[in-house]
């Protein structure tokens, strides 16, 4: 990765942005469905979501208009470029901060989403420490980006190094435990199959099918082998 910049600082100096311009937003949609999927499976009705890490904002947008009208979101995301895009899908319910995580130690949502957000940041343990006291809820979504064949190709979790700044790889094992040492209690999760139904590119392609089909013999053997495969966790 041609970059002298540190890991934490490509995302306020333009780096992220100009490796990644749309924010994902192309995935929004998606990721909105499978998070309103965890929110009527355990009838949660909050007046208040926070999004940390929020990019473009899309995925709030998204959810403001599935879910009633006077419920209040804030959208929060340190780079500037991710920033100005959230500014442009504002109203009066839907606010944006140029910051990391809400200011002052007693400020509570109903909800709070950490949307493939922690593999990014250096102090993981301490940035999720942080969050707990945040909100009633967590939803996070959360990359397996160790499976068997990234790690004997070895590619898969460099690209994602390069390309989209992560910094740790968890297993569905790792994740999960990740979040009980950071005194978060589980409530429920379930497997997003990202490969399958979002990967793009030739090689994404090739993969499809065999994820497909192992997935639907034994899902937790196919993202353990073949990878494509992301975590929807709820927890308090």
């Amino acid at each position: 990765m041609p970059t002298t910049e540190t890991a934490d600082s490509i995302y306020t100096t333009g780096e992220y942005a100009q490796r990644n311009p749309t924010y994902h937003v192309e995935d929004s949609a998606w990721k909105a469905g499978h998070i309103l999927r965890m929110i009527h499976k355990h009838s949660l009705q909050p007046r208040t979501i926070c999004e940390i890490g929020c990019g473009a904002g899309e995925i709030l947008r998204q959810l403001q208009d599935a879910l009633p009208g006077d419920v209040q979101f804030d959208g929060y995301e340190i780079s500037p470029q991710a920033f100005a895009l959230g500014q442009e899908r504002a109203n009066e319910h839907l606010r944006f901060h140029c910051q990391s995580t809400p200011s002052g130690q007693d400020r509570a949502f109903d909800l709070l989403l950490c949307i493939d957000v922690f593999e990014h940041v250096p102090d993981y343990i301490g940035f999720l420490k942080a969050l707990h006291p945040k909100a009633d809820r967590t939803i996070f979504h959360i990359p397996l980006d160790l499976s068997v064949q990234s790690v004997l190709r070895s590619t898969p979790i460099m690209n994602t190094r390069r390309q989209f700044g992560h910094l740790h790889y968890f297993t569905k094992s790792t994740a999960l435990a990740t979040l009980a040492d950071c005194g978060y209690e589980v409530i429920d999760w379930f497997y997003t199959a990202v490969g399958a139904e979002r990967g793009r590119g030739f090689k994404s392609q090739l993969a499809k099918w065999p994820r497909k089909i192992l997935a639907a013999l034994n899902q937790d053997l196919s993202a353990r082998v073949l990878g494509g495969h992301s975590l929807l966790v709820l927890a308090k």
